[in-house]
């Protein structure tokens, strides 16, 4: 225990002092010196003896952080550190270790990421064969009636593709041999396609004859007969006929079901050393849900929410309800819009400038149709939402790009302030790049999706659409755009160290590098994953570098991703994520 001495005077000697001047007198240099100094009060948490990377440009590398409560109060070296450690200060070694502000997630899905731990993971699945044989099991188990429900296809990473399949994906035929008293629905990793067997397809009213909507496709045979596959808003019937079943079971019984789905994506945040997680897309309701966690301090991990799932109507009348500013060491915020223009670019629903490669016939869906997102921006403006739009495709781009300039032109509004974002920003025609600094306007990107779309990407667009406008993130820095990082969690994996060694290496599974001269450095990768994820949800006072008086998110690794050998970067573990201050995660 840290003790304060002090000089006591004798009584008679502070009464001389009294009576020879009612004045107060200056404290001589010499009494001064030996007043007792102030001590400092100890902090909470010390982390020492490490490579701490502040991404303070002003502070640098340090070998130490301290911590009160959830603030950082001090980063320098293991000497300027050391007079904040008190008897009940917690002192972590590192040992050599590396430290860095924790990974801010910058767009990803997180019941949903949580959602897809409860299902059949059909991610590492290398066949139709191997997904069909998941699906018999799981029918096997199943009550006659319930949902089978899968999530991660993609079949341009099977190792073979079985004969007569349509668009490059199997008919429904073995999925209604081996469940055919279940329906079954298998989501397409993008989630912008669905596989469904024929009781699915009957549970929605869907036949052959069915008239695709629009933004959507039905898939059929020459012949005209469904394949089960259904492309964007086709899928949205089945998705109500499941929603349906699901709203059967008991009301205790979904609670249940939802707090589990936000434990399990709490923990795969944590483990991957995720401290805040930009949520693209609750519904009111999903935000009430959130509201509830955060009140009985059940979530463990930041979120930054955009509001989505909901009508014009219903954003009109209850938007300025959900409008939540990042408070003291908050763990929910909401102030944002979630639009979709277009699909993705792997089921062809990506909206292009000029037809598909491989698809002549088509030039991708708009999904949200441009109306209702000029409405949507209406009422952001009106109420102080940043407005977010999904948008993959160059010509996806250049119209939303329209929309916002027609925004801000007619509100004489200062695009740089708003920090409207273009979720995705995969493919941009060269004229549109410079655009994006011009206008103020965030490209939120996720570098892991380069090089898991990489190898078949000529496969869409033909080598010269996809050198010039795929990924571009070197000719958006240049320009003066700030980019956020992320990984569309559940789309990819949510691990922010696959999504950095991407950035910066650009390399693909087959060995080969996509256009590597776009790649970021270390330090741009970095920044992607830290404060520029927090300038992108107004958070940057508060959150991305190791700054005294900035929130204590921070994340130990195994090796300094800033240094090590590129190729080694994937090997980097996350050994703890401490969250406001508290450990949230430790690796064994």
């Amino acid at each position: 225990m840290i003790k304060h001495t002090f000089s006591t005077l004798p009584i008679f000697i502070c009464i001389a002092l009294v009576a020879a001047s009612c004045d107060p007198q200056p404290a001589t240099p010499e009494a001064t010196a030996s007043l007792p100094r102030e001590i400092p009060e100890p902090a909470t948490l010390v982390l020492r003896g490490g490579k701490v990377a502040t991404a303070d440009e002003a502070i640098g590398e340090v070998e130490a952080v301290a911590v009160r409560g959830h603030e950082i109060v001090a980063a320098g070296s293991n000497r300027d550190i050391a007079s904040l450690i008190g008897p009940v200060t917690q002192v972590i070694e590192l040992e050599g270790r590396f430290v860095m502000p924790g990974f801010i997630e910058g767009h990803g899905h997180y019941l949903y990421l949580g959602k897809t731990q409860q299902i059949l993971d059909l991610g590492s699945a290398q066949s139709w064969d191997e997904i069909v044989h998941q699906v018999s099991e799981a029918a096997a188990g199943a009550k006659p009636g319930d949902w089978i429900q899968g999530f991660g296809w993609h079949q341009e990473k099977w190792i073979r593709v079985p004969e007569g399949v349509i668009d490059g994906v199997p008919r429904n035929d073995r999925l209604n041999q081996v469940a055919p008293d279940n329906p079954v629905l298998l989501t397409h990793a993008s989630g912008h396609a669905m596989m469904a067997n024929d009781a699915a397809l009957a549970s929605a009213g869907i036949g052959d004859l069915t008239d695709d909507m629009p933004g959507g496709t039905i898939v059929r045979t020459s012949g005209g007969k469904a394949t089960g596959l259904l492309r964007e808003t086709a899928q949205n019937g089945v998705k109500a006929a499941l929603a349906q079943w699901e709203s059967q079971r008991r009301a205790e019984l979904q609670e249940i079901a939802m707090r589990e789905r936000a434990e399990l994506a709490a923990r795969e945040a944590l483990r991957h050393g995720v401290t805040s997680f930009h949520d693209a897309g609750a519904s009111f309701d999903d935000i009430d849900f959130l509201k509830k966690l955060e009140s009985e301090g059940q979530l463990p991990v930041r979120l930054y929410v955009m509001v989505r799932y909901e009508s014009i109507e219903s954003l009109a009348a209850r938007l300025p309800d959900y409008r939540m500013l990042s408070e003291e060491n908050d763990f929910l915020t909401v102030r944002s819009i979630k639009k979709q223009v277009d699909g993705a670019l792997g089921s062809h629903g990506a909206w292009l400038l000029e037809p598909y490669f491989d698809l002549s016939d088509t030039a991708g869906l708009v999904l949200d149709p441009i109306e209702e997102i000029e409405r949507t921006a209406e009422l952001a403006l009106r109420y102080g939402f940043q407005v977010n739009t999904h948008a993959i495709g160059d010509r996806a781009n250049r119209e939303i790009l329209d929309l916002y300039q027609r925004a801000f032109v007619s509100h004489d509004m200062d695009g740089a302030e708003l920090r409207w974002r273009m979720e995705h920003a995969q493919h941009l025609d060269p004229a549109d790049v410079p655009r994006f600094a011009e206008l103020g306007v965030l490209a939120s990107m996720q570098g892991v999706h380069a090089i898991s779309d990489g190898p078949w990407l000529p496969s869409r667009l033909g080598d010269k659409r996809t050198t010039e406008t795929s990924y571009v993130w070197r000719n958006l820095m240049d320009s003066g755009a700030r980019i956020n990082n992320g990984t569309d969690v559940p789309v990819e994996s949510i691990d922010p160290i696959a999504s950095f060694h991407a950035s910066v290496s650009r390399m693909m599974n087959n060995g080969k590098r996509l256009t590597p001269g776009q790649a970021m450095s270390r330090q741009e990768a970095l920044e992607s994953y830290t404060i520029n994820n927090a300038y992108a949800a107004f958070e940057e006072e508060i959150k991305g570098t190791l700054t005294p008086g900035k929130l204590a998110d921070m994340v130990v690794l195994s090796q300094n991703i800033m240094t090590v050998p590129e190729e080694k970067i994937p090997e980097t573990q996350v050994e703890m994520t401490i969250v406001g201050g508290e450990i949230k995660y430790r690796g064994e």
